[in-house]
């Protein structure tokens, strides 16, 4: 089965929804006017259900099919943008200053509120569709703030699939992988603290520049002399902060910041001890000490075999094929709703475009309706009618 041809007339009407929420960009838990468009919709559509506020802002519609009486399955889109400032230049583009739609999280709301439309007038299934609209996939969690709002329980759901755009692939493209498939995302915040004084007297110092200096290069032996050579991690310091910024004054404190990605348990414990070993041996031997805040975020995604091949099937129906995913070491959230259900997280492509997280990037319209068509089509071949 290809691209359905409701969502090829649907386009205009999605693409017209897409553009608003690209122009009108929220930010982790703030996506109140995002989740109120959403919520609206699907009481539109029919919906039998439509609960707000699960998730602080996420919104939850329910669908019954021909009897309700089949699986329950949800299907989950991420809301939230990035404080970026864009630079595409688009017609549509953010009307909010640092704050963009910098990863697609328009397109992907957009392509369910679409499926949404289609799976409330044809109903052609037997059993229920919990759909899931989360805020703060973007570093706030909130994957895991609606499943601590009992929400797989609440609505007994027994399956869930999640989506991603993926730049660089053909557009309505799919690829997915078993298993193992997005990193553990942690971060660090250390407080490097020494005796500040005059530039011009180093002697009576204790440098926390050198000290800084020398951290920062010693971080990067974790991963080439710590951690076996087969494994996949990455430690990458992507701040540094002085308390002076004075040419002439050497700081008495700096502030490094950066975060680790681990596919495993064990590579993720061996990060954080040797973070806090290295710290503290590298001030000691300058005569300083080192406050270290460790912080660990998002665990592995690991999707669920049948979940998987089943989701592979669907996507080799819409667009004639699906290739296995590499491994990704960024962060998905949607790790927490596969710790508590079976599921698949796939990618679609989005084409050549800027990546994501860029100034420059936008998801791509087109490839929306193979996005609306792989939701429903999980749905139909799930769940099929009697």
């Amino acid at each position: 089965m290809p691209v359905k041809n409701r969502f090829a007339e649907l386009l205009p009407e999605i693409t017209a929804w897409r553009h608003d929420l690209h122009q009108n960009p929220e930010i982790l838990f703030e996506t109140h006017r995002t989740s109120r468009i959403v919520a609206d919709k699907l009481r539109d559509f029919g919906c039998d259900e439509v609960v707000e506020g699960i998730g602080r802002t996420g919104v939850v519609g329910v669908i019954k099919g021909k009897t309700g009486s089949g699986k329950v399955i949800g299907l989950r889109a991420d809301m939230d943008a990035l404080p970026i400032h864009e630079q595409t230049g688009l017609d549509y583009s953010s009307r909010t200053p640092n704050a963009m739609h910098a990863c697609g999280h328009d397109g992907h709301t957009s392509m369910l509120v679409g499926a949404a439309k289609y799976l409330s007038e044809t109903r052609n299934f037997d059993g229920t569709v919990v759909l899931i609209f989360q805020p703060a996939e973007e570093g706030g969690g909130g994957g895991k703030e609606m499943c601590d709002d009992g929400m797989m329980d609440r609505w007994n759901i027994q399956e869930v699939y999640g989506m991603h755009n993926w730049p660089g692939r053909p557009v309505g493209s799919f690829s997915i992988r078993s298993g193992t498939f997005f990193a553990a995302t942690d971060q660090f915040d250390i407080t490097l603290e020494g005796r500040g004084g005059h530039a011009a007297k180093p002697h009576e110092v204790v440098d926390t520049c050198v000290m800084t200096a020398q951290f920062v290069t010693a971080l990067q032996t974790i991963v080439s002399r710590n951690a076996d050579p087969v494994e996949q991690i990455v430690v990458s310091v992507t701040s540094l902060e002085s308390s002076s910024k004075a040419f002439n004054v050497i700081p008495q404190r700096m502030q490094v910041k950066g975060t680790v990605r681990t596919m495993t348990d064990a590579m993720r414990d061996l990060a954080e001890q040797r973070i806090r070993d290295i710290s503290a041996g590298i001030c000691a031997t300058f005569g300083g000490s080192a406050d270290v805040t460790y912080h660990r975020s998002y665990p592995t995604m690991v999707n669920h075999d049948e979940q998987t091949a089943f989701a592979a099937e669907v996507a080799t129906a819409v667009s004639g094929g699906c290739d296995e995913a590499p491994l990704v070491m960024g962060g998905e959230d949607f790790a927490f709703m596969l710790q508590e259900r079976p599921g698949a997280y796939i990618l679609v492509g989005n084409g050549d475009t800027a990546p994501v997280h860029h100034p420059e990037y936008d998801f791509t319209d087109e490839a929306i309706p193979a996005g609306c068509s792989w939701w429903a089509e999980i749905v139909e071949r799930r769940m099929p009618a009697t």
